[in-house]
């Protein structure tokens, strides 16, 4: 008997068609992180027009509207459609492999949820062909601004429906993985003996699970008013249910990737993960706080308790400190590697404090007073999103690239895009701070010839095509790796320490013909100790 049909997963048949319908887990997430990084090149673009029309003072590529279309789009697509799906992608392809499991849960199920993903992006960005373009209320559908009388148009009723079955979408498959993780370990596999990147992806999904369907509801509402004309809810109401969603997925996409770079370290600092229960429960405090925290988002409203939401936006603090000496101890002493997943994971260690450091002044009242609508918000959120999460998803691409393609990625290209990105993020969003500080507003298509202001913006301008060609050389990276692909070993990186690479690269259908024992949250790292009779840490 095959060992497919052994472990009772059913072989698939051949064709495009069965490519598409596959339910194997491992195709869902490549499938999802290839329809992701796409968008992801849309909305870069999007994000190149506006940096363009923002170099100098006055309208020079697009007007008020198509702008306000750009800026709109450009978040909805940058959250709803790439950080967040492609998070969640990593989780349903590695989260079964890494806890011995031979299928995700729900197979149909997460296929479903792909597809929905799929067609609600679609939907969001078909109101470009649109008469009147596409929406306009920005990513986070502003109420008053989204009601019908104030945008009419047919893009952003789609913007609604796309924002609903995207999040839909991501809910299913995260509640996929959240029970794969809880309920297909192999037997020896206590919850202490969960990796590092498995736990950081229960974190994630417990939040899904819990505030994404809030989303959903409130663009059912949205939908609701516009079609209808009936009120459901003000607009503090709107705030308060949006943000409660929109706190939490903050930290959906950051979680997936700090439990990344923990694995990366691990590998490449060739030691095992430091203060691996202290992390556990920083991260699911952490989850927990996040729950807690939307109000922050409504200070200047003066509509919610602003010393309530500033302790527990502060509180966050202590769990994220856990997590940072805990990386940082991985390190250290260790015997390091280098290699383009090494250098990404120091470049999220490094930016991600920035963009968390000045989380602390939005979190405080008074400071968010100052701060709310000014690009300080634009260079905080770019920070933790772009220079964190961004980063982190890019030392986890070139780390398991191999295990998911079976070939390497070119190290000299990898640590070039490295470079270019780190040089063309400073240069685009650190400037922003100091243009906050002397006044200038977000979400403008034009700005006054304040001194110094235009000299600033073309700066930051430069720094975005930067960061544009350095996701050329990440392109090239791929293509020229396909052409000549060097194969890669079950341990790619001769010092694997969970799961995933005890499997060929890339895996079978089936996972694993023999699943290896588990006794820490290191298994193979166990493995090679006793091999070498080492005694037991």
């Amino acid at each position: 008997m095959s060992a497919t049909a052994a472990a009772g997963v059913r072989a698939p048949a051949g064709g495009l068609l069965a490519l598409l319908a596959s339910t194997d887990h491992k195709s869902v997430g490549r499938r999802l992180i290839g329809v992701s990084v796409a968008f992801f090149l849309a909305g870069g673009v999007m994000a190149l027009l506006m940096r363009t029309e923002l170099a100098q003072p006055g309208l020079q590529v697009v007007s008020t509207d198509v702008y306000n279309q750009l800026f709109s789009m450009h978040g909805s697509v940058m959250i709803y459609l790439f950080m967040t799906p492609i998070g969640l992608a990593l989780g349903v392809y590695l989260v079964p492999l890494q806890v011995g499991a031979r299928e995700i849960a729900g197979p149909r199920w997460a296929l479903g949820g792909l597809w929905l993903d799929v067609m609600g992006g679609l939907i969001m960005l078909s109101g470009f062909l649109t008469v009147d373009g596409a929406a306009s209320a920005t990513w986070i559908g502003v109420d008053p601004l989204s009601r019908a009388p104030n945008t009419p148009s047919m893009g952003m009723d789609m913007w609604v429906l796309g924002v609903a079955v995207a999040t839909l979408g991501q809910t299913i498959f995260a509640a996929c993985v959240l029970v794969t993780a809880l309920r297909r370990r192999t037997p020896d596999m206590t919850l202490l003996r969960i990796p590092v990147f498995a736990w950081t992806m229960i974190a994630t999904c417990l939040m899904v699970v819990f505030a994404f369907p809030v989303l959903v509801g409130t663009m059912v509402m949205l939908w609701i008013e516009r079609q209808f004309g009936v009120q459901i809810a003000d607009p503090v109401t709107y705030q308060h249910l949006f943000w409660f969603y929109g706190h939490p997925v903050v930290y959906v996409m950051f979680f997936p990737f700090v439990g990344a770079v923990g694995e990366v370290f691990a590998n490449f600092a060739a030691r095992r993960f430091f203060g691996y229960r202290f992390f556990v429960v920083s991260i699911l405090a952490f989850a927990g706080l996040s729950m807690t925290v939307w109000g922050h988002h409504m200070f200047t409203s003066g509509q919610v308790e602003d010393k309530y939401f500033a302790l527990t936006s502060t509180m966050l603090v202590l769990p994220a400190g856990i997590e940072y000496f805990d990386l940082i101890g991985t390190l250290w002493t260790g015997r390091i590697r280098w290699s383009a997943a090494l250098l990404f994971g120091l470049g999220f260690l490094l930016q991600f404090l920035i963009g968390g450091v000045t989380g602390i002044w939005v979190a405080a009242p008074t400071i968010d007073q100052h701060d709310n609508n000014s690009y300080i918000v634009v260079a905080h959120f770019h920070y933790t999103l772009f220079g964190g999460s961004a980063f982190g998803l890019f030392a986890a691409v070139y780390y398991w690239w191999p295990k998911i393609t079976g070939w390497y990625l070119g190290e000299r290209l990898g640590r070039l895009h490295f470079w270019l990105w780190v040089i063309g993020f400073n240069v685009t969003f650190l400037p922003m701070f100091w243009l906050g500080f002397d006044g200038m507003t977000r979400r403008i298509a034009d700005y006054p010839p304040h001194p110094g202001w235009a000299t600033v913006n073309l700066v930051e301008t430069v720094g975005a095509f930067v960061i544009a060609l350095g996701m050329a050389v990440f392109l090239l990276n791929l293509a020229l790796s396909s052409l000549r692909a060097r194969a890669a070993p079950a341990d790619a990186w001769a010092g694997g320490q969970t799961l995933e690479w005890a499997s060929d690269s890339p895996p079978p259908r089936h996972n694993f013909d023999v699943v290896p024992p588990v006794r820490s949250y290191a298994p193979l790292w166990d493995l090679r100790a006793a091999a070498q009779g080492a005694a037991p840490e």
